[in-house]
């Protein structure tokens, strides 16, 4: 595949309905959400693909984790996106699997000031269920259930709020959200 091919063959409606998934996916967190129109390169999954076409423009710092900085992302990403690469401490966004997006700690988590300046971690996984970690908190009636990496992570980047990260995950065509807002127990 060309780093020209594989995005959104519609752009508008396309995008539309990306970017409305995604918000109804942060709205209410554990919620999976299928998203259609990417054809990215690999290990880059449509879901991540999707989002980064939708929320990655030239004034988007992203940071590419492990496997995903390969030059068939970089230049894909670079075509559609035009978002300039980063180190993670200076990420808006960052994408990749949990443990080459580790140490959580380098990425920003916003100031008591501006707790809108922290980093969206786009986290791949291998499947997405509405099974395991319990979530409670805004936009969750009574819980939701969701396959997570690490409930101990997740539950330490609610324990910052008003700080922290945000985060998506990806699997497949599908995606979840997981605002810092959100309670994580053990299923």
């Amino acid at each position: 595949m060309s780093g020209l091919s594989g995005a959104f063959a519609d752009p508008a409606p396309e995008a539309a309905r990306a970017f409305r998934a995604a918000l109804r996916a942060v709205a209410r967190p554990g919620t999976i959400e299928r998203v259609e129109g990417a054809a990215p390169p690999a290990p880059l999954s449509p879901a991540a693909g999707a989002l980064l076409l939708t929320l990655a423009d030239p004034e988007t710092p992203l940071h590419l984790a492990g496997a995903w900085d390969c030059e068939a992302v970089r230049g894909w990403l670079t075509f559609h996106c035009g978002a300039p690469f980063v180190p993670a401490e200076r990420a808006m966004f960052a994408v990749g699997d949990w443990a080459s997006l580790q140490p959580l700690a380098r990425f920003a988590v916003g100031t008591a000031e501006y707790p809108d300046r922290s980093a969206t971690l786009i986290v791949e996984m291998a499947a997405l269920e509405p099974a395991g970690a319990r979530l409670t908190g805004p936009g969750i009636e009574r819980e939701a259930r969701l396959s997570l990496p690490d409930i101990d992570a997740f539950r330490a980047n609610a324990a910052l709020f008003p700080l922290g990260l945000d985060f998506y995950l990806c699997a497949g065509d599908r995606l979840a959200a997981l605002p810092r807002t959100t309670r994580v127990k053990a299923g």
